[in-house]
């Protein structure tokens, strides 16, 4: 098995096999280029990093990576079984696979059937699914999905602002500079959230969201408050648990089981969806400190490659802990 020969000679075989950038590209209009990232245990060992040209009509995404390094595959063609010679496979009680992400979130499609619009970034990653084998979104595409939408699509974004304080026009300052489309505050679809007795159902509808604000609001949230029952059900390796002075951030390791808890200050960026709503984002902590901190993450340097990001005490610490 690849395992056995270790990370390092799977990485050097990898790199060793890149084919030029361009090459078996079928006709089809040309699309521009778009952002190819391969690592591995979650976003912590990186092995590819490129911008691959030449993108057509007729790409996607198994044909970009199957011309950028050495695949193989099984089920027809449809599911990656290796890259660079690192395969799915079982190991000490744990399964690994590849999966992948486009804008930062997971596909619903297979790589062979995901065709490209072109600026797409694309994040293979090979992982211990054992605790979590869907993770719906991540944040370690940022500026995406907010820039260039997904599927296809471009997407409003909506900022929720539940309690957040200045918070909230940091974040909103970061999503336009990022080149998010926000929906104005004062709009018929404003994003922000309403207690349970007013909430519209149609605010935001098809936008991604954005909720800012502490633990104790946003957890309200459907979607948000799926982080507390566990990976398996909302992707993220953090929980909030109860305490006698309000909640506490924890982190998760890889194994889905908590590995440390953060200090009260201590905030939070992650990303997760509810069955096929566009992704959800929150900007959140045990308390407003923790919050404001979070809200500081908003960038390329913190959340690049991680599925989602906790900060204490001014250090960034990628989830799940290993």
């Amino acid at each position: 098995m690849t395992g056995r020969r270790g990370p390092a000679a799977a990485i050097a075989l990898f790199l060793g096999a890149l084919a030029a950038a361009g090459c078996g590209l079928g006709a089809g209009k040309g699309l521009g280029d778009v952002e190819l990232t391969v690592t591995r245990d979650y976003g912590t060992e990186p092995v590819l990093a490129r911008a691959v040209g030449g993108v057509t009509e007729s790409d996607t995404v198994m044909r970009v990576l199957d011309r950028s390094a050495d695949i193989s595959t099984r089920y027809g063609g449809g599911f990656v079984q290796s890259i660079g010679g690192v395969e799915g496979e079982e190991r000490g009680g744990a399964s690994y696979d590849w999966f992948f992400y486009v804008n930062g979130v997971e596909s619903t499609v297979g790589a062979a059937d995901y065709a490209l619009h072109g600026g797409e970034a694309i994040w293979w990653d090979y992982r211990d699914w054992s605790a979590a084998m869907r993770v719906p979104a991540v944040v370690g595409s940022w500026p995406q999905p907010f820039a260039g939408g997904y599927d296809g699509k471009r997407h409003p974004v909506a900022v929720a602002c539940m309690g957040g304080g200045s918070a909230c026009a940091e974040v909103r300052r970061r999503l336009e500079v990022a080149g998010a489309a926000i929906e104005p505050a004062d709009g018929p679809k404003t994003g922000l959230y309403l207690p349970k007795s007013a909430r519209r159902r149609d605010l935001a509808e098809g936008a991604i969201r954005v909720l800012v604000g502490p633990w104790v609001r946003v957890r309200q949230d459907p979607a948000a408050a799926q982080i507390e029952e566990g990976p398996q059900a909302s992707g993220v390796f953090a929980d909030f648990t109860r305490r006698r002075r309000g909640f506490e951030l924890e982190g998760l390791g890889e194994d889905g089981k908590l590995a440390r808890a953060f200090e009260v200050g201590a905030g939070l960026v992650a990303a997760t969806r509810r069955y096929e709503a566009p992704p959800t984002w929150v900007v959140t902590g045990a308390t407003l400190p923790g919050v404001r901190a979070a809200a500081g993450l908003l960038d390329t340097a913190d959340l690049r490659d991680h599925y989602a990001v906790a900060t204490e005490g001014g250090k960034e610490t990628p989830l799940p802990l290993r």
